[in-house]
């Protein structure tokens, strides 16, 4: 870290501020109807999403943590939580004793399958629906970069 910090423009820290507070929002708003309707966290959301996206609907643990962007000691308490409702299993790895995979189960797919066109609603009439498609794409091309960098730090 240099001595003295190079401290954010006017301009940068609004934008800087407005992603933060943005992100909070959405997440929010968007995990209250998830919750309230579906009985679901942003983040059981979040794994059922990443789950079945994937052939199998399985992923090691490592492998997910670092998808995700979370801690493993994060992830290993919310599957924790969601294995306890039976949205998710976690099996030992045959070729490695210290590795994990954990799946989706049927009723995590019907938990998803359910709550997921709610979810895409909330995200167009509270995101989508405010932007250009520029916009979007410009979005899109900014959060690549930035978040691709970060990957390749880790």
């Amino acid at each position: 870290m240099s001595e003295s910090p190079q401290w954010l423009t006017a301009n940068e820290e609004r934008a800087w501020r407005g992603l933060l507070r943005m992100n909070d929002v959405l997440v929010n708003r968007t995990g209250r109807s998830l919750h309230e309707e579906f009985g679901l966290s942003g983040a059981d959301y979040t794994i059922l999403a990443e789950l079945t996206r994937v052939p199998g609907g399985q992923l090691r643990m490592l492998e997910f943590a670092r998808t995700l962007g979370w801690e493993k000691s994060r992830l290993s308490h919310q599957l924790t939580r969601m294995a306890k409702r039976g949205l998710v299993e976690r099996t030992e790895c045959a070729d490695d004793r210290r590795g994990a995979y954990v799946a989706v189960t049927r009723e995590g797919r019907e938990a998803i399958t359910a709550a997921a066109p709610r979810h895409v609603d909330d995200v167009r009439r509270l995101f989508i629906d405010h932007l250009t498609p520029g916009q979007i794409t410009l979005l899109a091309e900014i959060s690549d970069p930035v978040l691709e960098r970060i990957d390749a730090t880790d």
